[in-house]
């Protein structure tokens, strides 16, 4: 099962340029999970998409807290068992109306869209965004009590200092300060492997975002932002992690994972 993730920054002006389509049609994934859809009307997202072959089951997270910010989705040719918005059974997390957590059953995992907030400049978010991880890693780890689980989406964190092309520049700004990289090693050592990582450890300019100022992208000073997370015992699944900074359509480029399950 090949499993595709893509922070749109939009899905109308991602489609509007051809991009979408064309890069949705290089990789022809099984899921793809989309992140800052920046679509409040479901119907009209879906007459935006006319035109392209997407996979039938499909399954939005729109932001009901502000119009055209933030928001999931996720397209399947797999039916899955059930799909649910936000940290479903989750008492004590905070509601998702920022439409930030999407989440598919299927029989043998879950798979679990996300878009984690930004910390913004001079940390002026960091408390909500701390709290937000919290809420995550708990959500994450009482699905893996019952089935496997896939986190794939733009996490807002470069993790170690080969993951973005800056590191001493860029210490203690949002996206690679002490406080969310150690969140995310949190959600790591509670029983989920970076895929990418695991598989190309020492694999540098591997990027997944990158500033549209400065010619960054042409020059490859970029950030890995988006990732594909899964549990530890699924890991032997895992047949292959992938980025794909040849499409182009966004400020991010699509990651993908290839899953040998049954």
């Amino acid at each position: 099962m090949l499993i595709a993730s893509w922070n749109v920054n939009g899905l109308r002006a991602c489609m509007k340029t051809g991009c979408f389509a064309s890069g949705y049609g290089a990789i022809r994934p099984d899921a793809l999970c989309l992140q800052e859809i920046r679509l409040s009307d479901i119907d009209a997202a879906e007459e935006s998409l006319r035109g392209v072959d997407l996979p039938p089951y499909r399954y939005w997270h729109p932001s009901s807290a502000r119009k055209g910010y933030s928001g999931t989705a996720v397209f399947s040719r797999i039916e899955p068992v059930s799909a649910s918005r936000g940290f479903a059974g989750s008492a004590d997390a905070p509601p998702d109306d920022e439409g930030r957590v999407l989440t598919l059953e299927y029989p043998s995992f879950y798979l679990v869209n996300v878009y984690s907030p930004n910390a913004q400049d001079g940390l002026k978010r960091i408390d909500y965004r701390l709290a937000w991880e919290d809420a995550l890693r708990g959500y994450v780890n009482r699905l893996d009590q019952t089935k496997p689980v896939v986190i794939c989406g733009d996490l807002n964190v470069a993790h170690n200092e080969i993951d973005l092309a800056r590191p001493s520049a860029n210490r203690g700004n949002k996206g690679f300060s002490d406080e969310e990289r150690g969140k995310l090693t949190e959600l790591l050592s509670s029983g989920f492997a970076d895929s990418y990582r695991r598989a190309h450890p020492h694999e540098k300019g591997a990027y997944t975002w990158w500033s549209h100022m400065a010619n960054a992208r042409a020059r490859n000073i970029g950030w890995r932002l988006d990732y594909f997370l899964v549990s530890e015992r699924l890991w032997r699944g895992v047949a292959n992690a992938l980025i794909y900074p040849e499409i182009v359509g966004s400020d991010h480029c699509p990651v993908g994972i290839e899953l040998n399950i049954g």
